[in-house]
């Protein structure tokens, strides 16, 4: 019986894209306070590996974790949700 790995998923906001096939996503989660019960948000950055440089700032993307492509770089693009409004 084989058992597949389960891959985490995070959706973000990308930050940054300066980076030749990598960008930047924010990611943001909601979690209660332990003490005072007062919903807090935190975030944190990932870099991710974009293959075909689609991405824009402002883009909300889903990003997935793969085998490392740098020091900071392991995870991987695998849908722009939404795109950026431009103005």
């Amino acid at each position: 019986m084989a058992e597949q790995k389960v891959t985490r998923t995070l959706t973000g906001k990308v930050v940054s894209d300066k980076m030749d096939k990598t960008i930047t996503v924010l990611v943001e989660r909601r979690e209660k306070h332990p003490v005072y019960g007062k919903y807090v948000t935190r975030s944190s950055k990932v870099h991710a590996h974009d293959e075909n440089n689609a991405c824009k700032i402002g883009d909300t993307v889903t990003v997935k974790e793969t085998r490392p492509y740098s020091k900071s770089k392991c995870w991987a693009l695998v849908s722009i949700d939404s795109n950026a409004v431009e103005a």
